[in-house]
């Protein structure tokens, strides 16, 4: 394990007349990569070719998390002033035999909010890699979340509380420019080989830039780790819904043909796509308040393992996503909302294809009918 640097220490034996010397490590930064990075990652090599490690659900995971991970360190190490030689961030990505290409930057405050990672033929050919991988993306668009730090954290907490508020990042500065970035990747590359990923507050842009690419049926591989799922317009919107409720049961006594109206509308609407379905990989920790909301049972379909990463919808609602559950008994907050959690080599989760509530209100608008189009009037 390499160290930052070594310190002299002297010891003197009055009795052997002599001095000793001896080299002590110095403590090294609890973010590099050998301290907090995952164990027992293998590496990528010429057997890829026949077996991808990247078709473990497991690895990509872990290697996606770190690529995240990697962005908060960016923005660390521009903000404490660390050179090529000593930065954090670059640990986090060369083993996996991927390079930075570009840095997302936030133009209100000049931070690093995101960054695309390509993958590194050069190093890959070095240890006798002659192909990418399967299921290894050619290019990967990785956000941060909230960083606490005083040049930072005025503009990541302005999006939390615009999420908070509205459940809508579209206004924010960052929104615009991680889409851009995520359009021109899958014009340049295509859009079944690139993928979007995120933490926290990143989670939720990632989500929400994935999904309005997905409007466009521009589908878009998404890991979205600790996604938000608590905001005040979802509490005004339950309050609505249970009103809602309540009139649909004074209708039903009602004679009335909209019920049918309303059916056959569902069902255009589950075949507007066809096969075409967008399904974001969620990651959430049951004891973590901002995200345990996607964990709403309703309308789940629960499984073991990740041997079933490949498992489709089974169920006739369009909206579903891959849900991964990390349940460790009761947790503090940081913990349960931490990323590194998510490349430990202890974690076991429970995989879900889930349509519940939460998850059916995030992704409806991708499979709701568009309004008629009316016919130019004759003059």
């Amino acid at each position: 394990m390499s160290t930052w640097g070594a310190k002299i220490k002297v010891h003197f034996d009055p009795g052997a007349k002599n001095l000793e010397t001896e080299l002590e490590p110095q403590t090294q930064h609890p973010y590099a990569f050998d301290v907090s990075g995952p164990r027992n990652v293998p590496s990528i090599n010429w057997r890829d070719l026949i077996n991808s490690t990247w078709k473990n659900s497991n690895y990509k995971r872990t290697v996606i998390s770190c690529f995240i991970q990697a962005v908060y360190l960016l923005e660390l190490d521009r903000q404490e002033n660390r050179t090529n030689e000593n930065a954090l961030a670059p640990k986090w990505w060369i083993p996996f035999k991927y390079k930075l290409v570009e840095t997302l930057i936030d133009e209100r405050d000049g931070s690093i909010f995101g960054a695309i990672l390509e993958w590194d033929r050069a190093a890959a050919l070095a240890d006798f890699v002659l192909m990418r991988p399967s299921g290894a993306p050619r290019a990967v668009l990785a956000l941060r979340g909230t960083l606490l730090k005083s040049p930072t954290i005025r503009r990541d907490i302005e999006d939390d509380l615009r999420f908070l508020a509205w459940e809508s990042l579209k206004g924010s500065v960052r929104f615009s420019c991680a889409y851009k970035a995520l359009k021109s990747l899958s014009e340049k590359y295509g859009s079944s080989n690139i993928c979007i990923a995120g933490h926290s507050l990143g989670a939720g842009f990632a989500l929400q830039v994935g999904k309005a690419l997905a409007k466009e049926a521009i589908f878009v591989e998404a890991h979205l780790f600790n996604p938000p799922s608590v905001s005040l317009a979802s509490s005004l919107r339950n309050m609505g819904e249970k009103a809602g409720m309540m009139w649909k049961r004074v209708k039903s006594m009602l004679p009335s043909s909209s019920e049918t109206q309303e059916n056959n509308n569902a069902a255009k609407m589950a075949t507007t796509l066809g096969s075409k379905q967008w399904i974001p990989h969620l990651y959430v920790n049951n004891s973590d308040y901002i995200c345990c909301s996607y964990t709403d049972p309703v309308g789940t379909e629960n499984s073991n393992g990740a041997d079933k990463e490949n498992a489709k919808p089974t169920t006739s609602t369009p909206c579903a996503a891959k849900l991964f559950v990390f349940s460790k008994g009761k947790q503090k907050f940081l913990e349960a909302h931490g990323l590194e959690q998510w490349w430990s080599d202890d974690l076991e989760l429970q995989m879900a294809l889930n349509n519940s509530k939460l998850i059916s209100r995030q992704l409806k608008s991708l499979y709701s009918l568009p309004p008629p189009e009316q016919s130019p009037s004759k003059s």
